[in-house]
């Protein structure tokens, strides 16, 4: 087996728990879920439900950036949202974020902490160079 390799989050300054951003194995990168929040201080920024797609999709990318990938790397995301009746719009606002080959992906209602209505985690696959 690759051995493992932590990627952090570039922005990350807050503890906002114990677990890596990102695991790389070989070519493979796990990324951990990702919300809604300021990094700087682990709050988190409500919004509308495409505001908060957007803000975490941004987070999914910083890590794959981190691990030298790019959006276009992500192979799979597991999303969940708080209200699946908000899925059209957090829908749109995903397919607005990714061009060309979305990723595979499976959607769920959950609860959700603190009130965020996203949460997103990714596997992406990045050429090694």
């Amino acid at each position: 087996m690759s051995k493992k390799i932590e990627i952090k989050h570039p922005d990350k300054a807050a503890n906002t728990g114990a677990y890596s951003a990102g695991v790389m194995v070989g070519e493979w990168l796990f990324i951990s879920g990702q919300g809604p929040l300021d990094l700087t201080t682990g709050e988190v920024i409500h919004g509308t439900i495409e505001e908060e797609t957007l803000l975490t999709l941004s987070h999914v990318q910083k890590v794959v950036e981190a691990a030298g990938g790019t959006i276009d790397d992500i192979v799979k995301c597991t999303v969940h949202l708080e209200d699946i009746n908000d899925f059209d719009r957090y829908d749109a606002a995903y397919a607005s974020f990714f061009q060309g080959i979305k990723p595979a992906r499976t959607t769920v209602q959950s609860v959700l902490s603190d009130g965020i209505k996203i949460e997103i985690d990714a596997i992406a696959i990045i050429a090694q160079k």
